[in-house]
């Protein structure tokens, strides 16, 4: 059954690409902006006497029909085989065989740093998105077929969120529409952070539903690109995550990686700090709760954990 939710999802995607990948701004959004301005229209009619059972019947109508067209798109695909049966190896995690790793990626993003740009204070910066997003496409192709025999139509559908000032403090860096098979990012985040973000929202737009699953495949994406900034932006996520699954059992390991960071690095880390600190309050607090609630919702770990990753990395990596 779920094999045919793949084919019919394959079948969509290239149609949805096609509509919606040459409009210059996300068209899925400007969807979600009238979607919501007619239920706001349904739930002020429900407050009125005269037209508060034709009000519910609309909201209820119109969230059943859009909770129908999201499962038929793509909630289906989280039941899709789960990427870690595709590895030859399926062992636990090791702490480590983790540290090593995170010793391996930091030399590599040390390297890496070195061959990008940055602006006046030192900081990195992208010079040209559309040849990230086209090697993305590129390396999408080339993924390897044991784990990925989805199609890459070759489509550029990557678009800058229009909510991108509401993003800043929501703690979300980019989402996939299933409606328009658009990806999605943050135009504001820091540049460290927007390639490996599309790489991943690239992921879901190739099939992978679950959240770790496609960081994991934007992994495969981005490790092995030519392009430096976006090789840069997977070597410095992939590090980042290894540290979070190392820091509860040797955060004084953790510490002695962070001070081995590049001068170059240091600097990057902390714009992304002080990004992270200037946006923080109870919006930040409320998505990360209902994001969390999502993810749980459709059998992924919560928002914050990294072990799935780190399981598919380390049995990867073996």
């Amino acid at each position: 059954m779920i094999s045919l939710f793949e084919l019919f999802f394959e079948w969509q995607k290239k149609i949805h690409q096609l509509l919606f990948s040459w409009i210059p701004f996300s068209f899925g959004d400007l969807m979600y902006i009238v979607l919501g301005v007619f239920l706001l229209y349904c739930i002020i009619l429900c407050f009125r006497k005269k037209s508060r059972n034709n009000g519910l019947l609309k909201l209820l109508m119109t969230i059943n029909i859009f909770y129908f067209i999201y499962q038929i798109f793509w909630g289906m695909l989280y039941f899709q085989t789960p990427v870690i049966k595709k590895l030859l190896s399926q062992k636990d995690p090791e702490i480590g065989r983790a540290k090593e790793l995170a010793l391996r990626y930091l030399e590599r993003c040390k390297t890496t740093r070195a061959s990008v740009h940055e602006d006046k204070n030192g900081i990195f910066i992208i010079t040209d998105l559309t040849s990230i997003q086209k090697e993305i496409l590129q390396q999408q192709a080339l993924l390897p077929k044991y784990i990925s025999g989805k199609k890459a139509p070759q489509i550029n559908s990557f678009k800058p969120s229009l909510f991108k000032n509401v993003m800043n403090f929501t703690g979300i860096l980019g989402y996939y529409n299933p409606f328009t098979a658009e990806a999605q990012y943050n135009s504001r985040l820091p540049h460290t952070l927007i390639p490996f973000t599309s790489a991943h929202e690239s992921s879901h737009q190739l099939g992978f539903a679950r959240e770790q699953e496609a960081n994991f495949v934007g992994y495969l994406i981005g490790i092995r690109a030519k392009n430096p900034e976006l090789k840069y932006s997977t070597e410095y996520f992939t590090l980042k995550s290894l540290l979070r699954f190392i820091v509860e059992e040797d955060p004084e390991f953790v510490k002695s990686v962070l001070n081995g960071y590049s001068p170059a690095m240091k600097r990057d880390r902390l714009y992304e700090r002080s990004f992270i600190l200037r946006h923080q309050g109870w919006l930040d607090d409320f998505f990360g709760f209902t994001n969390n609630l999502f993810l749980k919702s459709n059998q992924q770990e919560g928002a914050v954990t990294y072990s799935y990753f780190i399981d598919l990395l380390l049995n990867y990596e073996k």
